[in-house]
């Protein structure tokens, strides 16, 4: 049993802006360009969520350069009232062929509304009318290569010293990443209340502190970096392992992932050793996509997996960027999890994996990283290597073993090693902990399907 891939340890909407009214931001959508009949309700809303999941930040960054970042929480609005007009319109007229460019124009219609109303931005409106008005209806709203680079400065500006450190990563995944409060409390092992707080003081913090919307440079950038590199890995780890749903792996979060690696380290401020070395890690891991689960969806374990189905172009990728981040003498944890994601990619089969070598990582990167994630994940390895009373006593030594009391994977992992000691009752008391503190299907199968095979 494999923890998967670590995630960060425990402690690692405030009042709308000026200009919302309580009615609705602007009156009416320009129908959608599109004469197919009304589809089912179903397929609106996977639109929507996939244009949430994937477009929502973009327009954020954009509206957040135009309006000012101080009034980050406008921009989330005008963007969400957009897509609540998309489920409320799509299910009558249909979807139309560019559903992407339908919200970008609803937001920027939305906003322009806006901007006539409220007074606290009249100075601004010619700027605004001319960034956001002068675009034909079928065209791209924004270039991509402006996205970008918005997206960019607003993962820079949620994650700014001013911004608390524990809300850093949690302001970029609900911002820029479209994830829930419930998703981001699961990434951090802590509490949705936890999380709401964290979120209301980071917004309040940067409209008080009139934070700039720019990516910094010199010593600047290494304070920021960080909680950058953080975001991106947390909303991997979401899509590497689904904390809830049908589907145990959302590839299009860890595209997205990828993705922003990528063009992080394409830009001269972000192409440093610990930026490629995280990409590595992605891609790595992402290559083993195929063979993950069964036809079913099932989880499948690493040594149940079918090699050959492992993308080995993502792994020739994956192995380019470790290859990069050798540069200089810095060693991140992401170098170390790059290093163990590597070794099992290069393994011809789990008979073959080089667990000594993968220890000695896992050796490095517990006190290195702190999470008692990677203390669990070092307890598979010491198991794998020198058996599972080993690998119990490893777990039995974790330090703050108590912060992952409510997280399955302890008990799965604990249940695993249990019967392998051919102690079924124990095991089964593990696995029947592990089918209650997770929601997701896959893994609730697989788990049921541990105890049968114990029965």
């Amino acid at each position: 049993m494999s923890a998967h891939g670590p995630r960060p340890g425990a402690d690692t909407r405030s009042c709308a802006c000026d200009g919302l009214s309580s009615g609705p931001l602007f009156q009416a959508v320009n129908p959608p360009e599109s004469n197919d009949p009304s589809p089912p309700s179903g397929e609106v809303s996977r639109v929507v969520e996939h244009l949430f999941r994937h477009e929502a930040g973009k327009m954020m960054a954009t509206l957040a350069r135009i309006f000012g970042v101080e009034h980050l929480t406008l921009a989330e609005d005008v963007v969400q009232e957009a897509l609540a007009r998309a489920l409320q319109t799509w299910p009558f007229y249909g979807v139309p062929e560019n559903p992407s460019a339908w919200i970008m124009r609803a937001s920027r219609n939305l906003a322009l509304d806006v901007v006539r109303r409220a007074k606290v931005f009249r100075d601004k409106e010619a700027e605004i009318i001319h960034s956001m008005e002068g675009t034909a209806p079928r065209a791209e709203i924004f270039t991509e290569q402006e996205i970008a680079d918005d997206r960019l400065r607003l993962m820079f500006v949620c994650c700014h010293p001013l911004v608390p450190e524990e809300a850093q990563a949690a302001l970029a995944l609900k911002i820029l990443c479209g994830f829930s409060i419930t998703e981001i409390s699961r990434a951090f092992l802590t509490t949705e209340a936890a999380i709401a707080k964290r979120l209301t003081r980071a917004r309040q913090k940067i409209r008080e502190s009139h934070i700039p919307f720019e990516i910094p440079t010199g010593p600047e950038l290494a304070r920021r970096l960080d909680g950058v590199l953080r975001s991106i890995y947390l909303l991997f780890n979401e899509g590497y392992n689904a904390s809830s749903g049908e589907r145990l792996i959302r590839e299009e979060i860890c595209r997205e992932a990828i993705r922003l690696a990528g063009l992080l380290v394409e830009h001269p401020v972000g192409r440093q050793p610990k930026t490629h070395a995280l990409l590595a890690l992605m891609l790595l891991n992402s290559a083993r996509f195929p063979a993950r689960t069964d036809e079913e969806g099932n989880l499948l374990l690493l040594q149940d997996q079918d090699r050959t189905q492992w993308d080995r172009a993502t792994i020739a990728r994956g192995m380019h960027h470790f290859a990069q981040s050798a540069a200089g003498e810095e060693i991140s944890e992401y170098h170390l999890q790059a290093g163990i994601a590597a070794c099992h990619c290069a393994a011809k089969d789990y008979a073959s994996t080089d667990w000594k070598q993968i220890l000695s990582f896992y050796d490095a990167l517990v006190p290195f990283d702190h999470s008692p994630v990677a203390a669990l994940n070092r307890a598979v390895a010491v198991a794998n290597l020198r058996g599972p009373d080993a690998g119990l006593e490893a777990i039995a030594a974790m330090r703050d073993r108590d912060k992952l009391s409510s997280y399955y994977l302890l008990h799965a992992v604990t249940g695993e090693l249990e019967s392998r000691r051919n102690r079924g009752e124990t095991a089964a008391r593990h696995f029947q902990e592990a089918l209650r503190l997770t929601e997701s299907r896959s893994e609730r199968a697989f788990l049921e399907k541990k105890l049968l095979s114990l029965q």
